[in-house]
């Protein structure tokens, strides 16, 4: 099935220089980005409390935000959970109501001699203030458990998410090294790194909420990547094939026209379905599809002008991918 009629001839590389730039300064912005403002973890890194609360009417979501930050509430999520009778309610430990700020401070100026014995009685305190406020902010809501994740907990899995990022680049640059070549493994490896740096970028600068959900999207972006760009390199090995004296960038330029309706098709479709998801899919699931949003438009971009245009700067050429040719013995 294809999206055009008739093939198409794009000089994808015809840019390439100014492709590169472009990258180039997305990528040092998104990590300046990242260095000066940090990401906005979620609870999910962060620690804190949640709140199960139970109502006999599905509740409206905008008035029970707008009661929280009348009461000073910060840093907090407040999402259906299980059905929209049930809500979700997370609060960061970095956030507090006004008057339990104030009786912290007084807690932990009373008795610095025994400090251990003091933070689990402030920590069990501060959870009993949360309760008393959140039962008083919503007093037709059934508190249904009150659960507190620990600070370690997240970092410990964010450490795990990076670790599992870096291992996946790894091992497709291993993989690609194996099926084709040194510098399409390079240059894939420089495409899957571009992909996430970008989309923590965008994280970064609007200072979304980073949790679980946006981490899982983004190593799906890392294999949603991988496989384009892998339809594209192996479509090139083929192209060296059959124009044997065509120029480098002719044959690439001809391998990506060659795959640009499957392209098309694949990302239009994902993406599709994930603005589906972003737009109706509720305020739980909105990291995980803006993720997937923008890894998808990143990573098609990434397949051309960086997974096969680097191949390119790095001097690809058809010696490296076509089989040496076998010397004939012209002996009796």
């Amino acid at each position: 099935m294809e999206f055009f009629r008739q093939k198409t001839n794009i000089d994808f590389l015809g840019i390439k220089k100014w492709a590169a730039l472009l990258s180039l300064i997305l990528v040092l912005a998104s990590l300046s980005c990242l260095y000066v403002k940090g990401l906005n973890w979620g609870l999910d890194f962060t620690g804190g409390y949640e709140f199960q609360l139970e109502y006999q009417t599905a509740p409206d979501l905008n008035q029970m935000n707008q009661q929280l930050e009348n009461l000073g509430l910060e840093h907090f999520d407040l999402v259906t959970f299980g059905s929209t009778k049930e809500i979700m309610l997370s609060i960061s430990p970095k956030s507090h109501f006004k008057n339990i700020k104030n009786n912290n401070s007084q807690l932990s100026q009373a008795n610095k001699a025994n400090q251990a014995n003091q933070a689990s009685q402030s920590e069990q305190s501060v959870q009993d203030q949360y309760k008393t406020m959140v039962a008083q902010a919503f007093p037709s809501a059934k508190i249904l458990s009150v659960n507190f994740v620990g600070p370690q907990v997240g970092a410990e899995l964010a450490q795990r998410g990076m670790l599992a990022m870096l291992i996946a680049v790894i091992a497709i640059m291993i993989y690609i090294a194996l099926r084709f070549e040194m510098r399409f493994a390079f240059s894939a490896a420089v495409a899957l790194a571009h992909d996430p740096i970008l989309i923590l970028g965008i994280f970064s600068f609007l200072q979304l909420k980073f949790d679980l959900n946006a981490l899982a999207a983004v190593l799906a972006v890392i294999g949603y990547s991988l496989n384009d760009t892998v339809v594209v390199y192996d479509r090139i090995r083929e192209n060296f094939r059959k124009l044997r004296h065509a120029p480098v960038i002719e044959v690439v330029n001809r391998a990506i026209n060659d795959t640009l309706s499957r392209t098309i098709m694949t990302s239009g479709l994902t993406l599709l379905v994930v603005l589906v998801l972003f737009f109706f899919g509720g305020p739980s699931i909105h990291g995980f599809s803006l993720a997937l949003i923008i890894g998808v438009i990143v990573g098609t971009y990434s397949s051309i002008y960086v997974a096969g245009a680097l191949a390119v700067m790095l001097g690809l050429d058809r010696e490296a991918l076509l089989p040496a040719a076998q010397k004939v013995d012209d002996l009796p």
